[in-house]
């Protein structure tokens, strides 16, 4: 029986289009789901739309739409993307489902409040719309506003609503943290996640009124005049979408996830919340979470108010697919802010793509084709420490041993001249050129797909020349 491996992205608002920080965790994720295929284990990749939040409802109002229709319409442009750009799930969860994800999270709410964690009790907070959130003011800037969305008022909200108890779990969440029970990758991120539960964790509101959510979202058990918070339905599809509530044959499969991955913004709500819901459940916690910094723009951070927010897909276009997933793989550190410009992406493409690998290929086809070489069949190993590379998700050095590889086949052509060689002395050295090619491409599958395929490929029986990998850019 195969070992199971369930990996997760984040799952995002859809209240607007994709941008480049979507499309850098949808291909991390499809990464390590690819990576573990390989490795011959069963793999599921989740994602999904998160539908249920304020903002959602805000911009469907915005853009005259009914809310159901804009969501819709939005998670359908993230699927597209996602496609555009190879990234394969095998699962995208929408938060507006009504058949799985509606009674999945009202069971959810249900084991929590069997536990006496829910309660009832009147609150006025500062909300931040953008995380949706309440803030306590030390939790603010200087001027009063949330870090991750300065610049935004936050809205003063009176309510009475439902109520989890976030500081009985402080104590049980601190040991599973610090022994790696519940594994937070990097240590910095695993340190902050620490830092924030030992400063005091107080309870959280998780319903909403039917006034503030225009009646959309998950209905709150036994209470027709709230909704279930975003945050603990949206955490929620990472199980919804496995079968919890609904398959438990598919859940007990699937569950508990090996890991999650998500940006650094929503630490608070994965380390901390996330796993509360589940000790109160009495579910098992996911092993582990991978938090990756940020993309940003010619220095700057996203913003719409800047005009820098980056398509994904108008690079796609320009670039091509893989030449995308190499520049976010390979030239942004998982764990320190990357930044992006087409200058960037222009100098990678040509110097790494274009003259570096797609010009070996074309230099060994040549050759190969000029004198009838037959590849042989390839041997699948893994290059040296891009094993332990990607248990550490450290994509831009596991990316880096493949291109240090390439680097020794140029060299080996520059120095043995095979152009000036004939008979068995050059067929001994094109065959270990095929070979070697054969093995970055096989290292090179769970990276860039398309064109790892395009090369094993080529490299299978007789070799043929072929139109070229990247085609050189000004």
């Amino acid at each position: 029986m195969k070992q199971k491996w369930y990996v997760t992205c984040a799952i995002p608002y859809v209240n607007a289009s994709p941008h480049q920080g979507h499309a850098l965790e949808f291909i991390q994720g499809d990464v390590i789901a690819r990576y573990h295929r390989l490795l011959g284990e069963d793999v599921i990749l989740l994602s999904g739309a998160d539908e249920n939040a304020l903002k959602n409802i805000q911009a469907a109002e915005a853009a005259d739409m009914d809310v159901q229709t804009f969501v819709d319409q939005n998670a359908k442009f993230f699927q597209e993307m996602a496609k555009k750009i190879n990234v394969q799930f095998d699962v995208f969860q929408k938060g507006s489902d009504k058949i799985h994800h509606y009674p999945s999270s009202q069971k959810l709410w249900q084991l929590c409040d069997k536990a006496g964690d829910i309660y009832n009790k009147s609150y006025t907070g500062l909300y931040c719309l953008g995380c949706e959130v309440f803030y306590t003011p030390d939790e603010l800037d200087a001027n009063g506003e949330c870090f991750e969305h300065p610049g935004k008022k936050l809205e003063e909200v009176k309510e009475e609503n439902y109520f989890f108890r976030l500081s009985k779990y402080q104590n049980r969440l601190t040991q599973l943290i610090e022994e790696d029970k519940y594994q937070i990758i990097p240590a910095s991120k695993k340190n902050e996640a620490l830092s924030f539960i030992k400063s005091g964790l107080q309870d959280i509101s998780i319903s909403r009124t039917n006034e503030r959510t225009k009646n959309w979202g998950v209905p709150v058990p036994n209470d027709p005049t709230q909704r279930i918070y975003v945050w603990m339905d949206a955490l929620n599809i990472y199980q919804s979408g496995v079968g919890f509530g609904w398959n438990d044959e598919m859940y007990n499969k699937w569950w508990p996830a090996d890991l999650h991955i998500i940006g650094r913004g929503i630490l608070r709500f994965h380390a901390v919340y996330w796993p509360a819901f589940l000790l109160s459940a009495g579910l098992s916690l996911p092993k582990k979470l991978f938090v990756h910094d940020y993309i940003t723009i010619n220095d700057q951070k996203m913003s719409k108010t800047l005009g820098n927010i980056i398509d994904p897909l108008d690079v796609v276009k320009k670039y091509g697919a893989d030449a995308l997933r190499y520049y976010l793989l390979a030239k942004v550190s998982p764990f320190s802010d990357g930044d992006y410009s087409d200058s960037k992406m222009l100098e990678a493409y040509n110097a790494d793509l274009a003259n570096g690998l797609g010009n070996l290929i074309a230099r060994v086809t040549k050759l190969c084709e000029q004198n009838n070489i037959e590849a042989t069949p390839r041997s699948n190993v893994w290059c040296a420490d891009l094993e332990k590379y990607m248990g550490e998700f450290k994509f831009n050095e596991a990316i880096a041993v493949i291109w240090q590889l390439i680097a020794e086949v140029d060299k080996k052509i520059n120095q043995e001249k095979p152009w000036e060689l004939s008979g068995e002395e050059l067929k001994k050295i094109l065959s270990d050129y095929v070979k070697r090619i054969q093995a970055i491409a096989f290292n090179l599958q769970p990276f860039l797909p398309e064109t790892a395929e395009k090369i094993l490929k080529q490299f299978s029986g007789k070799i043929k020349s072929a139109p070229i990998l990247f085609p050189r850019l000004r």
